[in-house]
């Protein structure tokens, strides 16, 4: 009874998971298409301090943190041909800068938002599959805003640079039907900014995130 029991068990994965990638066929990308994609994301600095200065004098093994942020994006992709489409991204996301380092006690000392339009060129490797990876290369051009002093260095004014940079990212594409999608998405964008602070406080940081996406998407 229990080796029936398994392999009927072990029947119904196997016939849901045929279900899952085979039940149906989807139409296939086709040039000209626009792909629209809602995301929650959440881009995780792999920053690089260099060492803070303090009202013009550097601090000896002192440097920043830059903290994560979770937010809701969106993108579009222009499908040039079956196999390969441009993507470009729009999101803004706050972090947190913190001492670190021999400032480490010092704690947040401002914050900014970044807003950081991406533009990939994407290749799709299954354009007419159900499941649909790809993978792109690109650019971004971040934008410093909204940026706040905080902590020991409240009350000064605080600017951040903005900056060019590559961008990668891998992902795939889930067919529901022939225009709904499931979107896993990676990317890592080279960002970097130099804050400085109205009392002649600066530093300057590799924010370098990793953006982790999860969404749906539609085909128009």
């Amino acid at each position: 009874m229990f080796l029936f029991g398994s392999k009927v068990v072990r029947g119904c994965v196997l016939a849901t998971i045929g279900l899952l990638f085979s039940s149906f066929a989807v139409q296939a990308y086709e040039a000209g298409d626009i792909l629209v994609r809602v995301r929650g994301i959440n881009v995780n600095p792999d920053e690089s301090s260099g060492i803070v200065t303090l009202a013009g004098a550097p601090v000896a093994g002192s440097s920043v943190t830059v903290d994560s942020d979770t937010v809701p994006e969106i993108d579009f992709t222009y499908m040039i041909s079956p196999n390969f489409g441009a993507e470009l991204i729009l999101a803004s996301s706050k972090h947190d800068v913190k001492g670190n380092g021999t400032l480490a006690g010092v704690g947040k000392v401002g914050s900014a938002r970044t807003l950081p339009p991406v533009l990939t060129l994407q290749y799709h490797f299954s354009p007419n599959g159900k499941i649909r990876p790809y993978a792109g290369i690109g650019a971004n051009y971040t934008l410093m805003f909204n940026e706040k002093s905080a902590g020991a260095l409240a009350g000064t004014k605080l600017t951040g640079s903005s900056s060019l940079g590559l961008a990668g990212q891998v992902g795939v594409d889930i067919g529901v039907n022939d225009d709904w999608f499931i979107n896993l998405d990676v990317k890592y964008v080279d960002m970097d900014t130099k804050l400085k602070f109205s009392n002649g406080s600066s530093v300057s940081v590799d924010i370098n995130p990793w953006i982790f996406g999860v969404g749906v998407g539609r085909r128009f």
